[in-house]
C-alpha cells in the first residue's frame, strides 16, 4: 500500500512543481509521477542534513508532500538549466 501512496503523492508533487516551473504543458502524468518521486528523494537528501526534517511519501503527510514538492522544483530547475545550455 505504501508504494501506491508514494506514486499518488509523487504525482501530485510533480504536477504542482511542473505548474510552478511552467512545464505543465510539456509533461504528462507519467513524468509528473517520476519527477515527484525523484524529487522526494532529492528533497529528503537536502532536508535531512540541513534541517533535520524527514518526510516520507509512503505514509501521506503534509511534510512529505512539501519535501517532495521542493525536491521536484529543484529537479525541474536543474533540468531547465541543462536544456537551456543544450539549445544554445
Amino acid at each position: 500500500m505504501g508504494w501506491i501512496i508514494a506514486l499518488i503523492v509523487g504525482g501530485i508533487a510533480g504536477w504542482l512543481a511542473s505548474i510552478v516551473m511552467g512545464r505543465n504543458a510539456t509533461m504528462g502524468i507519467f513524468w509528473n509521477i517520476v519527477v515527484g518521486c525523484v524529487g522526494s528523494l532529492i528533497g529528503n537528501a537536502l532536508s535531512g542534513p540541513l534541517l533535520g526534517v524527514r518526510g516520507s511519501v509512503q505514509q501521506f503527510s503534509l511534510t512529505g508532500l512539501l519535501i517532495a514538492f521542493v525536491g521536484a522544483v529543484v529537479l525541474l530547475g536543474i533540468l531547465n538549466l541543462i536544456q537551456r545550455k543544450s539549445v544554445r
